[in-house]
């Protein structure tokens, strides 16, 4: 299948304020239909870029092109037909509706006289619609709460539209519900339109699970690039956000924090994908623990390599006896064993045996995380 031509081109670009570049050497694409999520720490270029894409910055060197054309070449008229801008700061106004503010977005359309034809009044309703700002259509926008305004902002874009919307965190000032809602809208629109979206996000739970592509920059340049599953990985994350190896939990998609230092104090035995909350609730109590899990691609696993200062994953050719003879090793070093309800995934047989041997010399066994940080 031929390749579409990207919307959006980013090359060699350099951008800034001044003729000191704050970014350089920047080069990326967007295809239709694909949401392109910048991410990386503060000060790191990410708005700068975006502002310069959208036309509000001059380039300082190299190129930026919307549907094949250079920008610098395009009126403004045409630059507002093709591409869509948000940013983070929300725009004061007076004695103007929530209908006025999103109806605005179709002024590239109506000419001078800025009168809404019927087809314009029919997209700024579903526009707002799917946004669920209609209902809130007659409301001063300046009494409006800061998520409402977000949204009824992201439909005065969407308006417009454009073949490339910009957003510079666009789920900013929304609750949970409505940030997952506006980055289902956002994919939805991308894929039946053609819609190009290039969005910076500091969530990068979000990120990973919204993006086609991401770009990680900083300290003004593209540290990586490529599908989620390439960027999202521990050590490039690590690099990003200068945070510990094990931090990023790739499986979760989140960030955790530090494992507590020193000598496992108790040893859980884990199965079943359930022992996240043992885990956390180790960690926050600042005791460090050890880990057994039924398998090296077990969920529990993924997290434990994140919390946990040991962990003994069951391999699929390992015999049970095998592993148990390490985890009996490793439990030596613990004063406590914590054996969940789900340890059963290690097998009856290793459960056991584990239990029997910490009993066998006085050791604690215990159900939950909770009985020990009583």
């Amino acid at each position: 299948m031929k390749a579409s031509a990207p919307v959006l081109s980013v090359s060699q670009l350099a951008a800034g304020h001044s003729e000191r570049p704050l970014l350089s050497d920047i080069s990326f694409s967007v295809q239709p239909g694909h949401m392109v999520t910048l991410i990386g720490p503060n000060g790191a270029g990410k708005t700068t870029l975006l502002r310069t894409i959208a036309g509000q910055l001059a380039p300082l060197a190299g190129t930026v092109q919307i549907l094949g054309r250079d920008i610098r070449t395009m009126s403004e008229a045409e630059q507002a037909r093709v591409r869509a801008a948000l940013f983070t700061r929300l725009p004061h106004t007076e004695l103007l509706t929530c209908y006025d503010v999103v109806s605005s977005g179709r002024y590239p359309y109506t000419g001078r006289l800025g009168t809404l034809g019927a087809r314009d009044k029919e997209i700024v309703r579903e526009t707002m619609e799917a946004t669920d700002v209609w209902r809130l259509r007659a409301r001063d926008f300046a009494h409006m709460s800061d998520g409402q305004r977000q949204r009824a902002l992201i439909a005065r874009a969407l308006c417009q539209e454009p073949a490339l919307l910009l957003l510079d965190e666009p789920t900013s000032y929304l609750d949970i519900r409505s940030q997952i809602a506006m980055l289902e809208l956002l994919r939805r629109l991308a894929r039946e339109r053609g819609l190009a979206v290039l969005a910076s996000l500091h969530d990068i739970a979000l990120a990973l699970r919204a993006s086609d592509w991401i770009v990680s920059v900083r300290d003004g340049s593209i540290m990586r690039q490529g599908a989620p599953c390439e960027v999202f990985t521990s050590d490039a994350m690590a690099a990003l956000y200068n945070i510990d190896g094990t931090s990023f939990s790739p499986a979760f998609g989140t960030i955790e924090l530090a494992r507590t230092p020193g000598a496992p104090a108790a040893l859980v035995l884990a199965g079943g994908n359930n022992a996240a909350d043992t885990f956390r609730s180790l960690q926050r109590a600042g005791v460090p623990f050890a880990v057994v899990a039924p398998h090296a691609t077990d969920i529990d696993t993924a997290l434990a390599q994140s919390l946990a200062q040991t962990v003994i994953a069951l391999d699929s050719y390992e015999h049970v006896d095998d592993a148990c003879a390490r985890a009996e090793a490793l439990l030596k070093q613990c004063g406590t064993l914590i054996c969940l309800d789900q340890a059963t995934m290690l097998g009856a047989r290793a459960a056991d045996r584990l239990t029997a041997k910490a009993r066998a010399v006085g050791m604690p066994c215990l159900s939950s995380a909770r009985e020990l940080l009583i």
